[in-house]
């Protein structure tokens, strides 16, 4: 025993521990020995002894009290039924009644103590009680006249750890803790909950002025069992006047009040009937009303308020037009907006979701008394979208406390968002107004502050969310006046990004007012371009406005063409700087893909349509690509002779010169520059050769390749086939020192060429694919893709995205007519290999749309390459191949198996390719397929003959789903018969 005691206070308490760190650990070793190796009857004794023996608290003895109490816990918890019923569980229960009365554990106590004994004997109830343990509690419950702190105060513990441990719904429940806590509940029902109703009285009566922490927490524990005891034990004339009388006391302690407020609070919610739970508001109204006469009341028990009027509205809801209900609601309104502007005790989301509610009640037009509280709602939440202004330089230049409270506030007005979109649709007028006020005072007033201004124009922005596209349009009323308010404002504030940032958002979000509206225009131009949008001094707001702008030129288009040459005019400067700034320099670094680039998108939106004269199209476009061409030329010279390095600033020059002659070229179409107006194709192809000359002379920069690889796209696009001199000297190029990433990118651009220009490419890819065979084939090694611990790492995901996009490469050129290319005589080498990757990609790829794809080439590869006679086809031993590796492994050894879930959509799919695949097998090979797939195949997966007979009469028949419906049906019957003898050969 002193052994044990010793390792206890060594693990517990380490002041009473040598500073060699080993006997700590010795002494955990120790205790969970005896944990684990004594038989539970003895470890019972063990710790009841150790409690009986120090029953005086002292330092030294806290840690073996704690030591025997959790003991004891884990001992019911895991060995309940390995203590006798008879000696052990007799001793057990009558000690725990023991130390609860506290007749071996002190008063002195600490709370932990306290808290873990009642957490021990509450387990011990929720296994035994009633049946083998039938009246704890009233063994326990206090005496009302003669009750001492300790006795209150571990029994008010003793409930709520029960409640925790137990019966509280606020924790998810196993089936069996849900029927456990209802037999407890029910016992206590019946033998003892009005004396813990009047325990829960008395005491806080008995307490309240002596010690308000005890009476507090007497009341904390009610509060938990309001929700399922009678309700007219604690919803009575004595009780409620104990809990009023608290709340409204002035010399009561604000703990007190808050702990009767929330008692109070868990009645009023308490669920009932709707007519009983009317009952009970009618029962309260007095006291609450004394309670709404007292400001200072109303803040402390805000929570109480919110509850109130939210069952008030809820009886209203049920039972429909019940006059009363609403009164009752509309008396707690007021006090609500009240509590809501003066207190931040008040739950946000639960106050948000009960106006949600109450708005959604309103009809279309609201009353009077109505309106007015929807101007209290919406003032609500414009408060409440509110910065904080001790963030506004944070939020200005964003550092890392600025975009935390910028997330912060996202999260937040997310409901608060939402209810103001449902207030918009039942009262729109009065939102309107509400605005129109808002944006007006911004604009007159001199120190309209940063955070009051973002907040109108963030509600104005959502106003939009709600406005019909019919109205929109119209351009009539209200909202005519708040958008010509909007596009002329200029607020005091201006310069703060924040501010800058929803202004330009709101114009953007009204755009298709302005498409019907035209003689806003200049307005919006003027928006954009000046101080305000693009040429803010903050760069962040003004790469912004560039991308919101091009969406706006994307909407208005046609009807900017009067205005260009000023728009031009007002972005000489920012064109200029985009090209001419140190792109290296951390200041301008931003994220996303808005680099400023799509100042020259719009640009090239504008100047590419047809309604501009040609000369004058040729002079603009002529005007902005020169000097891009002239700028990556001048680049050119200086890196050869100097070299170039990826990280270097120069890159990021080219990048940006690149990326902005990439944008430029998205305004114009292929039938403009190829068919309407050549001149202009000319140009862009004027510009490709300037930047294939970035390609050939730095093949290995990654950066620029890439660069490269997205104007040919977009030249693959409008240049049409006179983008054909171009491709084989580009596309070798790209495959110069390609990587994984590279060939995917590759790819790809290869994948948009066949799609655009199907069989015409088809000389030009026999040039080209042994070339990239032989690079895949190399890249992706049998042994690539490794399984198991470290084969998820970036190089692995990389390859993975290759051999996807490989496989869709195949698709393509099959499903093109262009199955030609395998049998070209420098692509002969590579046939049987790419047969084989397709063979296995069908039958196991983990990717379920690749095995479909494979699929897929399979079968148009026989309509391309076999005909109904042997001897006519176009690839000898392509037949067999099919017949006794494709048939056999993919359209039966791989549908055998249980990975094969036909309830997956996609699967289903790639079912349905395999039915279609042995429909064209035997269309093209007829008997040479049939005597192998049903004689072989089916024989070897066990399938009887009248299946097997069924199967062939199916396959003749001219209705593939009811082939594939019989076929699904055989391969359910057959998969039990496996026992995984079919492996995939």
């Amino acid at each position: 025993m002193e052994d044990l005691e010793k390792a206890i206070l060594l693990t517990y308490d380490p002041s009473s521990a040598p500073a060699d760190a080993s006997f700590r650990s010795q002494a955990l070793s120790f205790l969970s020995a005896v944990r684990s190796q004594t038989p539970p009857p003895t470890l019972l004794r063990l710790s009841l002894d150790l409690l009986l023996r120090h029953h005086q608290t002292s330092s030294s003895s806290v840690p073996l009290h704690f030591w025997s109490l959790q003991t004891l816990a884990d001992l019911i918890s895991h060995s309940y039924s390995s203590l006798s019923p008879s000696d052990d569980l007799p001793l057990l229960r009558s000690s725990l009644l023991s130390l609860s009365l506290s007749l071996s554990l002190p008063p002195s106590s600490p709370p932990f103590l306290k808290n873990k004994l009642a957490q021990t004997l509450a387990s011990l109830i929720r296994i035994e009680y009633p049946s083998l343990f039938p009246n704890p509690f009233l063994h326990l419950l206090p005496i009302s006249s003669g009750s001492s702190p300790s006795s209150v105060d571990f029994f008010s513990r003793l409930l709520s750890s029960l409640d925790d441990d137990l019966i509280s719904q606020d924790y998810p429940r196993s089936p069996e803790e849900s029927a456990a806590a209802m037999r407890v509940k029910d016992a206590m029902r019946l033998q003892c909950v009005p004396q813990i109703a009047s325990f829960f009285y008395d005491s806080v009566g008995l307490y309240r002025s002596s010690d308000t922490a005890l009476a507090a927490a007497v009341l904390d524990t009610m509060k938990k069992y309001v929700s399922w005891i009678d309700i007219n034990l604690v919803a009575n004339s004595t009780f409620l006047g104990l809990l009023f009388g608290i709340v409204e006391a002035a010399d009561s302690a604000d703990q007190l009040k808050l702990a009767a407020g929330n008692c109070l609070l868990a009645i009023v919610s308490k669920r009932m009937d709707s007519r009983s739970k009317l009952a009970l508001l009618r029962t309260l109204k007095p006291q609450m009303g004394r309670l709404f006469s007292v400001p200072e009341l109303v803040v402390m028990v805000g929570g109480l308020i919110t509850g109130y009027a939210a069952e008030a509205l809820d009886c209203y809801k049920r039972l429909g037009s019940a006059g009363e209900a609403m009164e009752l609601l509309e008396e707690a309104l007021p006090l609500l907006f009240y509590v809501m502007e003066e207190s931040d005790e008040v739950d946000l989301c639960n106050v948000v979701g009960f106006l949600a509610d109450y708005v959604s009640t309103m009809k279309r037009s609201p009353s009077q008394k109505q309106v007015v509280y929807v101007g209290q709602i919406l003032e609500l939440i414009r408060n409440q979208i509110c910065y904080d202004p001790k963030y506004r330089k944070n939020l200005d230049v964003p550092d890392k406390i600025g975009r935390e409270e910028e997330d912060l506030m996202a999260e937040q007005r997310k409901e608060l968002f939402l209810l103001f979109r449902g207030v918009c649709r039942v009262a729109p007028e009065a939102t309107r107004l509400f605005i129109r006020n808002l944006i007006a005072n911004a604009m007159s007033s001199s120190e309209a502050n940063v955070e009051e201004v973002e907040a109108a124009l963030s509600l104005f922005y959502q106003l939009g969310e709600t406005v019909s596209e019919e109205e929109m349009k119209s351009g009539s009323g209200l909202l005519a006046e708040l958008v010509a308010m909007l596009l002329s404002a200029r607020f005091s504030c201006h310069s703060h990004r924040v501010v800058a940032l929803v202004y330009l958002e709101t114009i953007t979000r009204y755009m298709k007012f302005v498409l019907e509206n035209t003689q806003y225009i200049p307005n919006v131009l003027a928006a954009f371009l000046d101080e305000r949008g693009i040429h803010h001094p903050n760069p962040n707001v003004g790469r912004r406005a560039s991308y919101l702008f091009m969406r706006a030129v994307k909407l208005l288009k046609s009807k900017l063409v009067p205005f260009i040459d000023t728009i031009l005019q007002n972005l000489q400067d920012t064109v200029a700087r985009y090209t001419s700034l140190d792109w290296s320099s951390k200041e301008l670094k931003c994220s996303g893909s808005e680099d400023g680039s799509h100042t020259f998108e719009a640009i090239g939106l504008m100047i590419g349509m047809e309604d501009i004269p040609p000369e004058k199209q040729s002079d603009y476009l002529a005007a902005l690509l020169k000097p891009l061409c002239q700028q990556v030329e001048t680049l050119l010279l200086e890196a050869r002779v100097q070299g170039l390095e990826e990280s270097s600033a120069k890159v990021l020059s080219f990048q940006r010169l690149i990326v902005a002659m990439n944008a430029l070229s998205k305004g114009f179409s292929e039938r403009l520059v190829t068919t309407n107006r050549p001149a202009i194709g000319i140009m862009f192809k004027q510009t490709l050769d300037v930047l294939l000359q970035v390609l050939v002379t730095f093949p290995s920069i990654k950066p620029l390749r890439n660069k490269v690889t997205s104007f040919l796209h977009r030249m693959v696009e409008i240049l049409g086939v006179s983008v054909f001199p171009y491709l084989p000297m580009a596309l070798n190029q790209l495959l110069v020192e390609s990587e994984p990433k590279d060939m995917v990118d590759f790819l790809i651009l290869i994948n948009q060429v066949i799609y655009k220009f199907s069989t015409s490419v088809r000389a030009m890819l026999e040039e080209i694919f042994p070339t990239i065979a032989s690079k895949l084939f190399n890249i992706l090694s049998s042994d690539t893709f490794s399984s198991g611990p470290g084969s998820n790492t970036e190089e692995i995901r990389e390859l993975q995205e290759l051999q996807r996009t490989l496989y869709t490469f195949l698709h393509v050129m099959t499903t093109h007519d262009l199955s030609s290319v395998f049998l070209a005589q420098n692509s002969r080498g590579y046939l049987d290999a790419t047969m084989q990757l397709l063979l296995i990609a069908s039958c196991s790829h983990k990717d379920v749309v690749v095995r479909k794809m494979c699929v897929q080439i399979f079968v148009k590869l026989m309509k391309d390459w076999c005909t109904k006679y042997n001897g006519g086809d176009k690839v000898p031993g392509f037949r067999t191949f099919i017949i006794e590796k494709f048939a056999t492994n993919c359209c039966l050894y791989s549908v055998l198996d249980k990975s094969f879930e036909l309830r997956d959509a996609n699967t289903f799919l790639l079912f349905g390719e395999i039915a279609m695949a042995q429909k064209v097998m035997y269309e093209k090979f007829g008997d040479d397929f049939l005597v192998h797939f049903v004689s072989k195949a089916l024989t070897a997966a066990h399938c009887p003959q009248d299946l097997a007979e069924q199967y062939y009469q199916k396959l003749q028949g001219n209705d593939i789903k009811a082939l594939k419906s019989f076929y699904q049906s055989l391969v359910e019957k057959l998969r039990p018969q496996q026992n995984g003898s079919l492996v995939f050969r």
